[in-house]
Parts: C-alpha cells; sequence; structure tokens
C-alpha cells in the first residue's frame, strides 16, 4: 500500500543504483548511476536535488512526467530511498523502473525484465523488502562476471571498468538511457523487444 501526500503528476519514478562518492565512480556497480548520466546529458538536466535520500530530478520523456533518482543510501540501502519517493508520488510498483548492474550478463548486455528476484543483487534486494514485491520492472546492465570463480565478488563489483569493457560500459550506458524512455514512453514490452538483444 502505497500512501503520498502529493502525486505532483509523476507517472514513472526511475532509479539508477550505485554507490554515491567519486571512490565508486566508474566502478561496475555503478553502471545503474552511469546510465543516469547518460540520459541527463541527453536531455541537458542534472539529477541533484536531494529529497528522501536520493538525488533527484523531474523531466518530460516523450510527454511523459518522470522522476530520475539516485539514491544516495549506498547500494544495499537503496530501497530505503526508493520507498519514500514512491509513496509520496504514489507511483504503484509496476511504474517503478529500477536499472542495476548485472554480473551474470556480458559487460554492455542489456535485460529488461516486468519483475523477479533479486538474483543476489544487495540493491534490488533491498528494494524488494521495502517495496514489499518483486513486481516493478528492471533494466539489468550487463558488467561481466569476474574472471575466476575465486575472485572475491565484492572486490569485483567495486572494481573499475578498464581498457575495452570501459568502451562497451559507455555505450551501454547510452543504450540504457535510450532503453528507459522507450519503456516509459511505449511500454515495457516495446522496450524488450527492442533492447533485450
Amino acid at each position: 500500500m502505497f500512501f503520498g501526500r502529493s502525486s505532483g503528476g509523476v507517472q514513472w519514478l526511475v532509479v539508477f543504483l550505485g554507490n554515491p562518492g567519486p571512490r565508486y565512480d566508474f566502478t561496475r556497480h555503478n553502471a545503474g548511476f552511469l546510465a543516469a548520466d547518460a540520459l541527463a546529458a541527453r536531455h541537458q538536466i542534472k539529477i541533484n536535488r536531494l529529497k528522501c535520500r536520493a538525488l533527484t530530478e523531474r523531466c518530460s520523456l516523450g510527454g511523459v512526467n518522470v522522476l530520475l533518482a539516485k539514491p544516495q543510501t549506498y547500494m544495499n540501502l537503496s530501497g530505503e530511498a526508493v520507498r519514500p519517493l514512491a509513496d509520496y508520488y504514489k507511483i504503484p510498483p509496476e511504474r517503478v523502473l529500477v536499472v542495476s548492474d548485472e554480473v551474470a550478463l556480458p559487460v554492455g548486455k542489456l535485460r529488461l525484465r516486468p519483475g523477479g528476484s533479486a538474483g543476489g543483487h544487495n540493491g534490488l534486494k533491498s528494494i524488494i523488502h521495502t517495496l514489499g514485491t518483486d513486481q516493478f520492472p528492471r533494466l539489468r546492465i550487463g558488467v561481466g562476471a569476474p574472471p575466476h570463480p575465486e575472485y572475491d565478488m565484492a572486490d569485483w563489483v567495486l572494481s573499475t571498468f578498464q581498457g575495452h569493457d570501459a568502451q562497451e560500459i559507455r555505450l551501454a550506458a547510452s543504450r540504457a538511457a535510450e532503453a528507459v524512455e522507450c519503456c516509459v514512453t511505449q511500454g515495457l514490452d516495446k522496450a524488450m523487444n527492442l533492447y533485450n538483444g
């Protein structure tokens, strides 16, 4: 159940996951933030208004009013920013689009889904817990798996992109921005058909 004081005309909440602060810039776990930056650059806006422990900005994507959000809670507590925003703007889970990194996908590959488990992703796990459902759309951006099974996963997701991976993730961030726009303006099914390569 969602309780909000003011809808403010916002139709979608798009949440980009990552960790705040310069030490996490361009790390695998911050693929969501990279997509946010790509979308902001496309529309010449800045996502910098602090609300509900997230940096936010309202914008219109193809005539659809959207709130863009970059939680500042650190990844594992992402839900503590998402739930208050969803409540305030009265956004149901099916219109909360979460953009995150995914180690199970090759670097640069995108995967849109209407819902599902967290798949071991602590940011998604936190959001599922606070929203009380896993039925919200998510766009996962592939960041690749560790080079060998013994590699510590925490070290891997906090490592920076290098070389070819760096080129691929920049392209993927731009495609992810396009996928977000397609999802909110043309629907999830259309976006899945176009971007689930």
